[in-house]
């Protein structure tokens, strides 16, 4: 059984940092893609990042990049988020997700909350 699990959101001023976590299981971490996806109140998703199975190569949505960095520990199954100089566009709900192959996700994690607020 899949399970993506999120963790580290919360309330953040602007200008602050957060790094949100991703334990997976029930699937060989290592070797899947990985994203980070966000969901602003009223809005749809955004993608926002894609990291490798060695974590060697990532890609990032043009209105994060320079600011946002994505990363994993296969031995620990979690890929991780660390987001910096945050904003307040940046307030989401963040979900992990796994890449079910030919680029497109087949499982969620339950997402985590992000508030960018002073």
């Amino acid at each position: 059984q899949v399970q993506l699990v999120e963790s580290g959101g919360g309330l953040v001023q602007p200008g602050g940092s957060l790094r949100l976590s991703c334990v997976a299981s029930g699937f060989t971490f290592s070797n899947t893609y990985m994203y980070w996806v966000r969901q602003a109140p009223g809005k749809g998703l955004e993608w926002i990042s894609i990291i490798s199975m060695s974590g060697g190569t990532t890609y990032y949505a043009d209105s994060v990049k320079g600011r946002i960095t994505t990363s994993r520990d296969n031995a620990k199954n979690t890929v991780y988020l660390q987001m910096n100089s945050l904003k307040s566009d940046d307030t989401a709900v963040y979900y992990c997700a796994k890449d079910g192959g030919n680029w497109y996700i087949d499982y969620w994690g339950q997402g985590t909350q992000v508030t960018v607020s002073s």
